[in-house]
């Protein structure tokens, strides 16, 4: 059994073959540099989104091998004594740069640098890969939804299609892309996100009849709340929400049918009845592209559930974590298939005059090219000799990050049919 605190054993078993093989060798100790990069974008993608950067540093610091790690090690016969002992004393002691959470990225850009002793560094890969492709993918996607939806708000409500904790990380991460909410109460708890929700078909099931499920939604939470009018006949189900609650009821939600059609004839029902300020949500499958095509309909919010918390087709973001620099000297993988570039990387964004984005440059570290008056160097530090740095950007300032950066790629980069990055990555 492992102890709850520590993350040591969110791993892969190959990490400590390596760190074996080389405290065997005498080349752990060896300065090295590991980059983490997407070498290319999901299918259809224009840009993605940093997301999980906290979350990581976070799990670093806890990335510990207590007697409950070891013994599980020693169980297995994972790793001889030798590397036992040099586990137990384990304690990240390097740096950390990275791009903040809420920056975009683009093939090759060095999203994350882990710099230390090879045996320190290389146990970090899986953990590093495992938070950011998850977090990255859900907040790509989720991003997209928000531009579909045209500043209409966006609930995240997808914690029952994916796993307990990948709940939590989705919600954080949509939440940084800029839904409005979610109905996580860990992710609520835990990241102070705003949570919302109100009940399902089974409460009106469990009724006699609609009107007595909404009067007793109502008794409990009021008027301001949202009933769930498609569980039998939708016109009959508004018709008795408003009768039940008056006019001041301030939603009614769908969840199946033809959402836009449905959409409309709700809002004129709504307004003959009275209820013109009741708002309108829609869920049910819903993805950036419903959301889309339902842009010009009468909606006023979008419940999104299961193609949020998987990425909407792209589940992960295809990061990689690669050894670029072994005491201060390049090194790369030659593979044609999976070609890496040598040397510690760093990166700037260059722009027009107006703000619009123009092209990633990817340059050495130790040769920054002239930075313009139009420039931004991207990636920040993170962490030094193994502590998490202070003042690292909040959620709130991340997601006003995120907007700030769409707003200054190129209109083209933010369609959501196929084609290329919305700005070409050079590299120097």
């Amino acid at each position: 059994m492992t102890s709850a605190g520590s993350t040591g054993l969110l791993t892969d078993r190959y990490e400590l073959t390596m760190l074996a093989a080389a405290l065997a060798d005498g080349t752990a100790n060896r300065r090295c540099t590991f980059e983490v990069f997407a070498r290319r974008l999901p299918d259809g993608r224009r840009y993605g989104v940093v997301a999980g950067t906290a979350r990581l540093l976070e799990a670093i610091s806890r990335f510990r091998f207590t007697d409950a790690e070891l013994a599980a090690l020693r169980r297995e016969d994972t790793v001889g004594p030798e590397t036992l002992r040099w586990l137990a004393d384990y304690r990240f002691s390097g740096e950390v740069h990275g791009y903040p959470e809420g920056e975009l990225y683009f093939p090759g850009s060095p999203v994350l640098t882990v710099t230390g002793s090879f045996g320190e560094a290389v146990l970090l890969e899986t953990l590093a890969l495992s938070v950011l492709n998850h977090d990255c993918a859900v907040a790509s996607a989720a991003a997209r939804m928000v531009a579909g939806a045209g500043g209409r708000p966006l609930i995240e409500m997808g914690s029952r299609r994916t796993h307990e904790q990948s709940a939590v990380a989705a919600a954080r991460a949509a939440y940084l892309a800029g839904f409005a909410s979610t109905s996580n109460l860990e992710a609520g708890r835990r990241y102070g996100i705003p949570t919302s929700g109100t009940t399902a078909h089974s409460f009106v099931l469990l009724h006699d009849d609609e009107e007595e499920a909404f009067a007793s939604q109502l008794a409990t939470v009021g008027p301001k709340t949202t009933l769930l009018v498609d569980t039998y006949d939708i016109t009959r189900g508004i018709e008795r929400a408003v009768e039940v609650a008056g006019p001041e009821l301030d939603a009614i939600r769908i969840d199946s049918g033809d959402l836009g059609e449905l959409a409309r004839q709700a809002r004129d029902q709504l307004d003959r009845l009275g209820a013109k300020k009741t708002r309108v949500v829609l869920s049910g499958d819903l993805d950036e592209y419903a959301i889309a095509a339902l842009r010009a309909e009468p909606v006023d919010a979008y419940g999104v559930g299961t193609s949020v918390v998987t990425g909407s087709g792209a589940p992960t973001a295809g990061m990689v974590y690669k050894l670029v620099e072994v005491d201060g000297r390049p090194v790369a993988k030659r593979s044609s298939a999976k070609e890496s570039r040598g040397g510690r990387k760093s990166a700037l964004r260059r722009y027009k005059p107006t703000g619009t984005a123009l092209e990633e440059l990817v340059f050495q570290a130790g040769a920054p090219p002239a930075v313009g008056p139009h420039d931004r160097v991207l990636p920040v530090p993170l962490m030094s000799g193994g502590a998490r740095l202070d003042g690292l950007e909040t959620l709130s300032e991340s997601r006003e990050r995120l907007r700030a950066a769409l707003i200054s790629v190129p209109w083209e980069g933010l369609k959501l049919s196929r084609g290329e990055p919305a700005i070409p990555t050079v590299f120097e």
